[in-house]
């Protein structure tokens, strides 16, 4: 039931409905996306992918990329250049600070990033001379049993067949 006399289609069209922004549809199909070519500098420029991955990926920058995103950033004079350049690498201010922080510091060749983690203990070169003595003390030790087991076999075979075993002469130095 209509209050006024005008047709739904005309009211659709007059609010919006069913368009992006409240436009009509002119028929024409979107321009395709402008694919940039690959920058050399390691940065991915295509869009990301819409779909969200289960485990997100840490994003990583070279040493040279960092380098010379500071020497952009300490290029900018004029008001709005250093937040342009942000936005148009994706960064955030306290990159920057960051990377500024370590440059000064000079830390292992300026930017390098640090391994994440925990840090290995220094090894101690008596405890690692204690454990490998162990480990060859415990193999002799199962060779060891495994002779004596044997030489136990011999001993039950030799009474089975009657076959006398002859025992070691003393020596000298057994007195």
């Amino acid at each position: 039931m209509e209050v006024s006399g005008s047709s739904r289609k005309d009211r659709e069209q007059a609010s919006g409905a069913g368009t992006e922004g409240g436009r009509r549809p002119t028929g024409v199909p979107a321009p395709p996306a402008a694919v940039s070519p690959p920058r050399d500098d390691g940065v991915d420029t295509h869009p990301p992918d819409p779909e969200v991955p289960e485990k997100p990926v840490r994003r990583r920058f070279t040493a040279d990329y960092k380098r010379r995103i500071l020497e952009e950033a300490d290029g900018c004079t004029e008001h709005g250049q250093l937040g342009a350049l942000l936005r148009r690498e994706g960064l955030y201010s306290s990159h920057l600070s960051t990377w500024r922080r370590q440059r000064d510091e000079g830390m292992l060749n300026g930017l390098v990033p640090k391994k994440r983690g925990r840090k290995p203990k220094p090894t101690d070169p008596s405890a690692e001379e204690n454990r490998r003595l162990r480990r060859e003390n415990e193999q002799l030790v199962n060779r060891l049993k495994q002779a004596e087991v044997i030489i136990e076999v011999q001993k039950k075979l030799s009474e089975a067949l009657g076959i006398p075993m002859e025992s070691p002469e003393m020596s000298e130095n057994d007195e």
